[in-house]
This record gives structure tokens, sequence and C-alpha cells, in this order.
């Protein structure tokens, strides 16, 4: 099983930047894809981007596509997401995951799971 921690939530002003970061380990993290998952307040868990082990394969949401970049660490298993022109709706606590496959997870798939880091963005 991955191990997963993110950090790098806060607040932000709408229309503003965040980098979120997603740390892994585990003996098998090396070959596995990486991704984010968001959920607000009653409603239900939403993928917002995948990336593959080698990060030839990546994947947004129509919803975040043009303003978020998902992207690998070098040495590390590490996975960011850098937002930028934040909008209100993103205010959710946004969730790393790892998968085998890249398209599970954006398919909605993962087998482990972090934490949650919150982003509140506001107007």
């Amino acid at each position: 099983q991955v191990q997963l921690v993110e950090s790098g939530g806060g607040l932000v002003q709408a229309g503003g930047s965040l980098r979120l970061s997603c740390a892994a380990s585990g003996r098998t993290l090396s070959t596995y894809a990486m991704g984010w998952f968001r959920q607000a307040p009653g409603k239900e868990r939403e993928f917002v981007a995948a990336i593959s082990w080698s990060a030839g394969n990546i994947h947004y949401a129509d919803s975040v596509k043009g303003r978020f970049t998902i992207s690998r660490g070098g040495a590390k298993n590490t996975v960011y997401l850098h937002m930028n022109s934040l909008k209100p709706e993103d205010t959710a606590v946004y969730y790393c995951a790892a998968h085998p496959i890249v398209s599970a997870i954006a398919g909605g798939a993962a087998s482990s799971w972090g934490q949650g880091t919150q982003v509140t963005v506001s107007s």
C-alpha cells in the first residue's frame, strides 16, 4: 500500500494561484500513477487530474483544464498540482491518489488516498 501525504492547501482570493504537493512512500509506489481528486461538502468526489509514472500521460477534468497543471518531481516520489485562475467553485478538500494505471485514476479509481488538504477560494 502506498502512503500519501498532501500539503499546500490554504486560503486564496479568486484569480489567485496555489500549489499542492503530494509525497508518496511505499514499496510499490515507483510504478504507480498519481493524481488528485476534490470533494466539496455535500458533493460527490470529483476527479481533477492524473499523471502516469513516466509523466507521459496526463489527464485533466474539463472543469480545470487550462487552469491547473499536474507534474511529477524528479528523484522524489512527489506530484504537484499547480492551480491558476482559481475560482470559488474550486473550494474543496483536495485528495492525492495513487493507482497502478493512470486511466483508472481518470475514471475515478484509486488504490491509496492521502488525508486531504483544504483549498478555499474567496470571492
